[in-house]
């Protein structure tokens, strides 16, 4: 009916047009017929999926950190559960703390065995930074996102010209020195985990308060609460990508940076300069040396400082 219609209104509309009937019904037919042709073609199974969305699978046994994750728990279970579809699907951040893995678990893996940290630890940063200096909302700075209080107790020089919250080194020393002060206190790698979030004088409080010493059994705020389960996420997916979807090969991951390192215990007037002395730009002595805050250097106390250059060849710089 609606064609007869639409015909009818054409057929009105064109009489000045002196358009003989039959090349208008010819016309007509030709796009009635065509037009059904093609919907009858594409159908719903004209379009199969093409990949199934699914719910990875939890092996029978985790650990994280060398203590075992009591999945027989329901509520355990379906929180590991919960972080584990979280961080599958959420494809970006994922392929990215895997390439960015490449380039920095060679450094953060022999800082935690020196100090005694079980190697589960890096999957921390993995959640605190995604492997990034990034600045949270809060002022938490860094690959192991210390607040400037934190960063001071443990040792990190914090000032407008120099934030070691940026070095990777020293910020992942200043990790293990917390979390080893944690373990003392709690007693398990769990608990010293959670306290990274909550802080130690937190996690305190509730285990007292519930009588508990077991992470699993405290009722804790939303983020503390999911805060292993999601280290546990990013243990299992980055040690087995393909498991879980991913097919990264060799040359997707990001390559460690291969420098040396120059002492400087003097001023710095001008970082520019300073770097071309050395034969790289501002650009890359920055990315090499994040924690330089500023553009000089009044360095009063003549403190020893390890600046990283790039080994000769090793990247491919832009000149001026």
């Amino acid at each position: 009916m609606n064609f007869l219609k639409r015909f009818k209104d054409v057929f009105i509309k064109n009489q000045k047009l002196k358009m003989p009937l039959a090349v208008i019904v010819f016309l007509f037919g030709v796009l009635f017929i065509g037009t059904n042709l093609f919907f009858a073609n594409y159908t719903n199974d004209s379009f199969p999926q093409e990949y199934k969305i699914i719910s990875p699978k939890i092996p029978n046994h985790v650990t994280i950190f060398g203590e075992g994750v009591p999945l027989e728990n329901f509520e355990v279970y379906e929180r590991v559960d919960r972080e584990i579809l979280v961080n599958t699907y959420w494809h970006s951040s994922t392929i990215l703390a895997i390439k960015r893995s490449a380039r920095w678990f060679h450094v953060i893996e022999p800082i935690l065995k020196a100090n005694n940290i079980p190697d589960d630890f890096k999957y921390l940063a993995v959640i605190e930074s995604n492997l990034e200096n990034a600045v949270s909302s809060a002022g938490a700075t860094g690959y192991w996102q210390f607040i400037k209080s934190a960063a001071a107790q443990y040792g990190l020089e914090v000032n407008e010209q120099i934030d070691e919250r940026y070095n990777i080194e020293k910020s992942t020393i200043a990790a293990c020195k917390y979390l080893n002060a944690s373990y003392n206190s709690f007693g398990n790698w769990t608990m010293a985990a959670a306290s990274y979030n909550a802080g130690i004088n937190g996690i305190e409080k509730w285990s007292g308060l519930q009588k508990s010493t077991n992470y699993w059994n405290l009722v804790l705020g939303s983020e503390t609460s999911r805060y292993v389960s999601r280290i546990i996420a990013m243990k299992l997916i980055m040690e087995n990508p393909s498991a879980y979807g991913y097919d990264l090969k060799a040359e997707d991951l990001y390559k460690p940076l291969k420098f040396k390192e120059v002492d400087l215990n003097t001023s710095v007037t001008n970082f520019a300069d300073y770097a071309s002395s050395l034969g790289v730009n501002y650009k890359t002595l920055k990315l090499y040396n994040p924690w330089l805050r500023d553009t000089e250097l009044k360095n009063k106390t003549s403190t020893l400082y390890k600046i990283k250059v790039p080994e000769e060849g090793s990247i491919n710089l832009i000149r001026e």
